[in-house]
């Protein structure tokens, strides 16, 4: 018998926003075994989430746009608890934002990272405003040589779909990068739009949408399929 695989998407879903839509057609199109459940970020089975000792807990954690959270909070802890049990995570848009802040403090020793968008008077933001929106539109996304992401991307410029208006600075880039952190990609106009751990066995974030085109019947990200892999694999060795 085929081992259930468990994914977590925690978020506040919400059907009017086309990446919601999107990340759905996406779950849909998942081989059977795959139970996904979105958790909203105030829920109180959020503070499970990331916890390998839960009932249920889940294999993979994928950390979903349309922040700032309810809680925003409780996503940070989220991931912080994704991190340190190994659990399979991916970070999308939002997703990307709060996984930069939740590593940059943790890993990085950045102290109290802030985020713009919630803390609009905050000096230096860690995630600080672009200079223009970015909403619906494609922009150019090179990834870095060597990591994950180019791996499963390549290393050619492809045109990413965002939905934005804020994204690490200049100088959270380069804490991330300074502390052994990868910036797998960036972006034309926006810089940096992905980071990932190279010692996790898999936790990879990105400001693009890779779930961009499911509705369509496009095929699915290798990005995706590689995250839905390593929660397989870590619902195998569970059995």
């Amino acid at each position: 018998m085929t081992a259930a695989i468990r994914i977590t998407v925690l978020g506040d879903h919400n059907p009017e926003f086309s990446t919601h839509r999107e990340l759905d057609a996406v779950l849909a199109r998942l081989p059977a075994e795959v139970e996904a459940t979105w958790v909203a970020s105030d829920a109180p089975a959020a503070a499970a989430v990331g916890r390998p000792d839960a009932p249920g807990a889940a294999d993979g954690v994928w950390i979903a746009p349309g922040g700032p959270y309810r809680d925003n909070a409780a996503v940070v802890a989220a991931i912080g608890r994704t991190r340190r049990a190994g659990v399979p995570l991916l970070g999308t848009c939002s997703g990307f934002q709060f996984s930069a802040i939740e590593v940059g403090a943790a890993l990085a020793g950045v102290a109290a990272p802030r985020h713009a968008e919630v803390d609009p008077g905050a000096e230096e933001p860690f995630i600080a405003p672009l200079a223009c929106r970015v909403d619906g539109e494609r922009r150019t996304v090179t990834c870095t040589p060597g990591t994950r992401l180019a791996a499963l991307l390549g290393t050619e410029p492809f045109a990413g779909l965002f939905f934005c208006g804020y994204a690490p600075s200049e100088a959270a880039a380069a804490a991330l990068e300074a502390a052994g952190i990868p910036i797998a990609a960036r972006a034309e106009g926006i810089g940096a739009v992905a980071l990932e751990l190279p010692s996790h066995p898999f936790f990879v974030a990105t400001l693009f949408h890779p779930q961009a085109g499911a509705l369509a019947g496009e095929p699915l990200s290798p990005l995706i399929t590689a995250f839905v892999d390593a929660a397989r694999d870590r619902a195998s060795v569970a059995v």
